[in-house]
């Protein structure tokens, strides 16, 4: 369990707010989705501590597929420590994330509209942790963070409970770029959804 400060707590407040006024008249999440907000996606994203603990909490981060902002935002308000890079390619997203970083005053938080395939040569071999969630299976997901690591860099990516045909579909793709398998991080959401984080270290 993260104890946050009431600093942090009202800024994770304020980014439901934002998040809900904004997606009022832009759809970034479903109408019946967004009530989950506080019970599913910031508990969800905020489970990445179970990483944290376990191998320390890292200098920089970059979020793939960040969308709404989730885990990046509240990875970047509770972990200000963190440089977080939050890579999203579709524009009214990334122009809410943009909004979102200047209305909670996130100075470690930097989203970038891009496709990942197109980023900056600048990023490559840059990152300690790359994050995923809900954007694609383990072998894209290899694919899309690989490029970005450092070296002994990890990949988080956030998945279901279900994920053995997933890991033995990317075996190839974990051959060829020589990663590690070396953590399956299981936790369980409020609703009783089985979760777990897959890690990977290159």
């Amino acid at each position: 369990m993260i104890e946050l400060t009431s600093e942090k707590q009202q800024k994770l407040d304020l980014f439901r707010t934002i998040f809900e006024e904004y997606n009022s008249h832009t759809n970034l999440m479903s109408k019946n989705d967004l009530p989950k907000i506080w019970s599913k996606h910031i508990p969800d994203s905020l489970s990445i501590n179970l990483f944290f603990e376990k191998y320390g909490t890292p200098n920089s981060l970059m979020d793939i597929g960040s969308g709404g902002g989730f885990p990046s935002v509240p990875i970047a308000i509770v972990y200000d420590q963190i440089q977080v890079t939050a890579i999203e390619s579709i524009s009214k997203k990334a122009r809410f994330l943009n909004s979102a970083k200047e209305k909670l005053d996130l100075k470690n938080y930097m989203p970038v509209c891009a496709r990942v395939e197109n980023l900056n040569y600048e990023m490559k071999n840059f990152f300690d942790v790359v994050t995923s969630r809900a954007v694609a299976d383990m072998a894209k997901i290899i694919e899309y963070s690989y490029p970005f690591l450092k070296k002994n860099g990890f990949i988080v990516a956030y998945k279901s409970k279900k994920i053995d045909t997933e890991l033995q579909n990317s075996e190839r793709i974990i051959k060829k770029y020589k990663m590690k398998l070396i953590d399956i991080i299981s936790y369980s959401q409020e609703n009783s959804e089985e979760r777990c984080l897959v890690v990977l270290q290159k």
